[in-house]
C-alpha cells in the first residue's frame, strides 16, 4: 500500500464516522442511521449480522463487485454498531495496532478462557 493511500483511508473512516454521529440524532424517517438508532441494538446488530452473511456470500460466489460492496456495508453497520455503542472508531484501530505483529494463534491464546 503506498503512503499515500493510508491518510485517504483514514480520512474517510473518521468522515464516515462523524456523519453517523451526526444521523444519529436526526429524524427517524430522514436518516437510515437514525431509523437503526431508534429501532434499538438488538436490530442494529442483527443489521451487522445480516451484511456479515452478505459478504460471505459475495465472497463464496467469487464476485469481486458483490464483495467489495457488501464489505462496504459491513463496515457501515459496524461503525453504527460502534456509534450507537459509544465505542470511537479509533479504539478499535488502537486494538488493531496492538496485535500488530503478534500471532493470530498467540493472540488467541492470551485471552482469558470462558
Amino acid at each position: 500500500m503506498s503512503q499515500s493511500a493510508t491518510p485517504i483511508s483514514a480520512q474517510t473512516l473518521a468522515r464516515l464516522e462523524a456523519t453517523i454521529a451526526e444521523r444519529a440524532a436526526a429524524d427517524p424517517h430522514s436518516s437510515y442511521v437514525a431509523k437503526l438508532n431508534a429501532k434499538g441494538l438488538p436490530k442494529i446488530a442483527q443489521k451487522l449480522g445480516e451484511e456479515a452473511t452478505e459478504a460471505v456470500i459475495a465472497a463464496l460466489v467469487e464476485d469481486k463487485a458483490a464483495l467489495v460492496g457488501e464489505a462496504a456495508d459491513l463496515i457501515f453497520h459496524l461503525m453504527v454498531l460502534l456509534g450507537n455503542k459509544g465505542i470511537p472508531f479509533a479504539e478499535v484501530l488502537a486494538e488493531l495496532d496492538r496485535r500488530e505483529g503478534v500471532s493470530g494463534i498467540a493472540e488467541k491464546a492470551s485471552r482469558p478462557a470462558d
